[in-house]
């Protein structure tokens, strides 16, 4: 009965240090980024949320959301392709409205329905289905890619609108889709750990009568570990009306973000990710 006693104890003591919506990703899910050091500040809009994407009890990735415009401002993950089919199902993110709803994303239907939450309350947090029916050259845009990930759970885990930005139609599926196949699969190879911040840059326009914002462009990087002594990085940008990628160093993105922010200089890595 002892026995039993501190073994619920402990797994309540574990739910409880795996909060969805955290403080920091640093204490939280660091294992997204390489050792452990997310983007500086400069990139922190207004009303930030640091979520560790969590599914079925278990993380998958790691995004900074703004919830003011309702878009993510960037999503870590770790590059690790695997074949499956595309998941067709949209999740949201619960804790968003509050920590006392659940800690891990679930769909509009099942917290309507089984949680007694309003629409509106949920649209209030995030962005919900609504706001992506009826665009016109423009369509639900991945940062962080299902054909990124190796498992069915995996891939579901980024179906969630939280992870999610209006993306110029012909450029998800034209240059960024290739960026995202082509380029990263002869980029990484001989790569031991891929480590990938992708990011969208809050633009002027917006959808859904004013409620989620249209970036104006979005950047995409990676630090690669070959080995102990041995990395190599890549960036690329996209202006979100163009159907074109351009090719950039790692040190030439975080200079363009930084002129594009307007604040401090933007970091996206660990130092020992070269800048060159």
């Amino acid at each position: 009965m002892l026995l039993l006693l501190l073994l619920q104890i402990s797994a309540s003591c574990l739910w409880l240090g795996r909060s969805e919506v955290v403080t920091s990703f640093q204490s939280s899910c660091p294992q997204f980024f390489f050792r452990g050091t997310p983007p500086n500040e400069a990139l922190e809009p207004e009303s930030p949320a640091w979520i560790c994407q969590r599914y079925k009890n278990q993380y998958y990735f790691a995004t900074l959301y703004d919830r003011k415009r309702r878009i993510p401002v960037y999503s870590a993950y770790l590059y690790e392709p695997g074949s499956g089919t595309r998941p067709n199902t949209w999740l949201v993110e619960p804790q968003l409205m509050g920590p006392s709803y659940p800690k891990t994303m679930e769909r509009e239907w099942t917290l309507l329905n089984n949680f007694n939450v309003s629409l509106e309350k949920l649209s209030k947090s995030q962005a919900v289905l609504q706001d992506y029916k009826n665009l016109t050259g423009l369509n639900r845009g991945h940062l962080n890619p299902s054909g990124h990930h190796s498992n069915s759970n995996s891939r579901v885990a980024t179906f969630t609108l939280t992870n999610i930005v209006p993306q110029n139609e012909k450029l998800n599926s034209g240059a960024w889709n290739n960026y995202e196949q082509q380029t990263m699969i002869r980029s990484t190879q001989g790569c031991e750990t891929t480590y990938v911040v992708v990011g969208a840059v809050p633009g002027n326009n917006y959808i859904a009568k004013g409620k989620v914002n249209k970036p104006s462009h979005i950047w995409s990087s990676a630090c690669c570990v070959v080995d102990n002594n041995h990395r190599k990085t890549w960036a690329v940008i996209a202006e979100n009306d163009k159907n074109e990628v351009q090719l950039l160093t790692l040190g030439e993105l975080e200079d363009v973000l930084t002129h594009l922010y307007g604040r401090n200089q933007v970091s996206l890595f660990d130092k020992d990710c070269p800048r060159e």
